[in-house]
């Protein structure tokens, strides 16, 4: 049974939802936010709200670029097809995203890391009718935090051997830490969990090496990947695209 306050705190909730006028009252807050990208979609998945950050992001200068488009409109391919089928899983009532680790180019082909939430919006009978989200830029280690030097050695082993198997119980045993208090510490410290920055670690590895001549296989061995398809697959979810596609939009060249 709720209690009193709960239930007060409820009315005063959906009081104060019906007397505001604009639903999308947050987007004047969002567009001051330079890290991080927010939007509101439409059932079918096209832009109904977005802060300037997306604007600045997608190379446009106005909003009105994108309103009423799908990412496969705005972005290049094949980025933005990619992002058009998640979106649609997520409207498909699939689920939602919480917190993916993506690496995104940018329009002067610059990578940047960050981490992607997705919600399904619904209607009072709880029908989908669209999606919103965020993707924040991941924000530089908190080199402050006295915790930082404990997980320091984890994480030098992390950048020096992501060739190697890495286990979250022997990164915990580097660190002297347990594997609950590793996880809470990079969380707070880098706004990863170890698992996270492993994929990072290797990822950007293998961004850097697909602008060589390296076979897509030895990029596999090289970062920690016995398995070239679980590499593929790993690559495509972070990058949205696989690593011989990722090699041709990296180096300015056409190709799907």
């Amino acid at each position: 049974m709720k209690s009193m306050h709960t239930a007060n705190h409820e009315t005063t909730r959906a009081a104060l939802g019906a007397a505001v006028a604009d639903p999308f009252f947050a987007e004047g807050l969002f567009d001051a936010l330079p890290d991080v990208v927010f939007f509101v979609k439409d059932g079918e998945g096209r832009y109904v709200v977005v802060n300037q950050t997306l604007v600045q992001r997608c190379g446009q200068r106005h909003k009105s670029a994108l309103i009423g488009r799908t990412p496969a409109e705005v972005f290049a391919h094949p980025f933005g097809q990619t992002y058009h089928a998640q979106d649609l899983m997520v409207l498909a009532g699939d689920n939602d995203i919480e917190d993916q680790l993506e690496l995104h180019l940018y329009p002067n082909r610059d990578p940047g890391w960050c981490l992607t939430r997705k919600t399904a919006l619904r209607d009072a009978d709880g029908r989908i009718v669209g999606l919103t989200g965020i993707s924040r830029d991941l924000a530089m280690a908190d080199k402050k935090n006295p915790a930082y030097r404990k997980v320091a050695a984890a994480v030098t082993v992390i950048h020096e051997q992501y060739g190697q198997p890495l286990q979250l119980p022997e990164l915990a045993r580097i660190a002297n830490m347990s594997v609950a208090q590793i996880e809470r510490y990079f969380l707070r410290i880098f706004h990863l969990t170890p698992r996270q920055m492993i994929i990072q670690t290797r990822v950007d590895a293998a961004s850097r090496m697909l602008n060589g001549d390296a076979s897509v296989a030895e990029i596999a061995q090289a970062c920690g990947y016995g398995d070239h398809s679980a590499f593929t697959r790993q690559f495509k979810a972070t990058t949205g695209l696989t690593p011989s596609q990722y090699r041709r939009v990296a180096s300015g060249r056409s190709g799907d």
